[in-house]
């Protein structure tokens, strides 16, 4: 039994790997699935569409790799987090679309719930804040709209969870399993005693009853019959933390920084919950032997998205790869500063009403300053959340491991690694979230030694002419708050 299968379902396509037991690929199959957008800053998927499509990648993937299924050790799981699903434990139907984590319709009621005082008991039990985007409100939302809903919660006939338990109930014919990294992103889960708080679900009316029972990152979730032969599910975790497992970031104060359509920094903790400030959001890494591991977390909204619309939207370049080679060609971003902020502003501004803006045109201006301009951005976001992450957990590591695709522009590396006065770990393997599920579900634990292949980047500018940058930066930021920000 020497091959793992990794299921990493993603915002916009669901991927399944096979993994070997050195966590080498062997085969991946990929799809997209439909994106339902039903009003502006509303975002939906079919929960049935999901499986269906995360179902044809595993047979297709086992299928590719040509190995057997009793060849298959385990099954490991990683998903996009927050995104919610309520359905029938009866009938296995959704009662809604499933309402994905970028989804803003619960806004209004955050606010009100904020204007209550609410905001500190919440922070001070999930470490998170008290926002649409995280699950909490998304189940309210649907118990409050879907008729008779809240009526078939409260008599027990309705369940809800994240994407991983989705999943898992339709791979093992009905276990309402999740894990602590999923849990800790609901607002309804308490990180520091690892269980349900029912103060937190009284203050946003989810019946705990709908909440699926709560597992370690590795742990026995159920079996998933493929042909007739049985594979365990035995790894669970949402896609950053995974991320961070397969960067084998095991030690307090190592850190990985996601680039994707945002960015996604997560530091690893240790054993303590650190409460969090700026935007950051303190959550649970994983739960090993039930023993909990914490990280903090900021979020950059718009990273890849920048390139996406350069791209798409203003036509300016025509492929992705040919930003790299605009912003090499000039020395510097002619004074244009772009604050990416289309929707609103992440960590350590968490300025939603906040909206972009490119500053300093003159008629000097050429399209690869713009380009460049919106590449700095990018560095740029990713050095402020560094900051306030190594103020709260100062550490001696002074690497930081990064993966996804913006990661194949090298000036943009060489630049994150100027602007923030660290060496920039590239990992060679850009699955890191999948290999993460498949060594959880192999049961790989944070002592062992895992050789890992990285490119590195280090410092080629002064700390003062990036300081320097940093603070013309920090003007173009002022210029886009919706509301003068005290960090800036």
């Amino acid at each position: 039994m020497d091959f793992i299968l990794a299921i990493d379902q993603g915002t916009t396509s669901c991927r399944t790997i096979v993994f070997d037991k050195d966590f080498n690929e062997v085969v991946k199959t990929q799809r997209a699935f439909t994106q339902i957008y039903p009003e502006p800053g509303l975002v939906e998927h079919n929960p049935e569409e999901i499986w269906e499509v995360q179902e044809e990648t595993i047979k297709q993937c086992i299928a590719k790799s040509g190995i057997s299924i009793s060849s298959i050790n385990c099954i490991g799981i990683t998903n996009q987090r927050e995104t919610t699903v309520v359905w029938n434990k009866h009938t296995g139907k959704p009662i809604y679309n499933a309402i994905v984590w970028q989804d803003r319709r619960t806004a209004d009621y955050c606010h009100s719930l904020r204007l209550k005082g609410l905001d500190t008991v919440v922070q001070d039990k999930t470490g998170l804040l008290l926002d649409a985007y995280f699950s909490a409100s998304k189940i309210n939302w649907i118990l409050d709209h879907v008729d008779g809903a809240r009526s078939h919660a409260e008599k027990g006939d309705l369940l809800a969870g994240t994407i991983d338990s989705w999943l898992i109930w339709k791979m093992t014919g009905g276990n309402h399993y999740t894990d602590s990294s999923n849990a800790s992103r609901t607002l309804l889960f308490n990180i520091h005693t690892g269980v349900w708080d029912e103060e937190l679900c009284g203050i946003f009316e989810v019946p705990v009853n709908m909440l699926p029972k709560v597992l370690n990152s590795h742990d026995e979730y159920g079996n998933y019959k493929v042909d007739g032969e049985n594979i365990q599910i035995k790894g669970v975790a949402g896609d950053q933390q995974a991320a961070l497992f397969g960067q084998a970031c095991f030690r307090s104060g190592m850190g990985k920084c996601t680039y994707g359509t945002g960015c996604f920094l997560l530091m690893n903790t240790g054993k303590q919950a650190v409460t969090p400030t700026n935007g950051l959001i303190s959550t649970v890494a994983w739960r090993l032997k039930d023993n909990l591991t914490y990280a903090i977390e900021g979020s950059v909204f718009n990273t890849g998205s920048v390139i996406q619309w350069l791209r798409d939207d203003l036509q300016i370049i025509e492929t992705a790869a040919e930003s790299e080679d605009l912003a090499s060609s000039i020395s510097d971003n002619g004074n244009i500063h772009f604050v990416p902020a289309f929707t609103g502003l992440g960590s350590p501004w968490w300025d939603m009403e906040a909206r972009g803006n490119i500053s300093g045109i003159t008629r000097g201006t050429s399209r690869a300053h713009i380009v460049r301009a919106g590449l700095e951005s990018v560095a740029y976001q990713v050095v402020d959340i560094w900051k306030y992450m190594n103020e709260l957990a100062p550490h001696e590591h002074n690497t930081v491991y990064v993966d996804g695709g913006m990661t194949e522009n090298n000036w943009l590396m060489q630049f994150q690694s100027d602007i923030i006065q660290q060496p920039i770990a590239v990992s060679e393997y850009p699955e890191t979230t999948a290999r993460g599920a498949a060594m959880l579900a192999y049961g790989i634990l944070p002592d062992e030694e895992i050789q890992l292949r990285y490119k590195y980047f280090k410092p080629n500018m002064s700390g003062e002419h990036a300081t320097r940058l940093l603070s013309s930066w920090h003007k173009a930021i002022n210029r886009t708050l919706y509301k003068p920000h005290a960090s800036s």
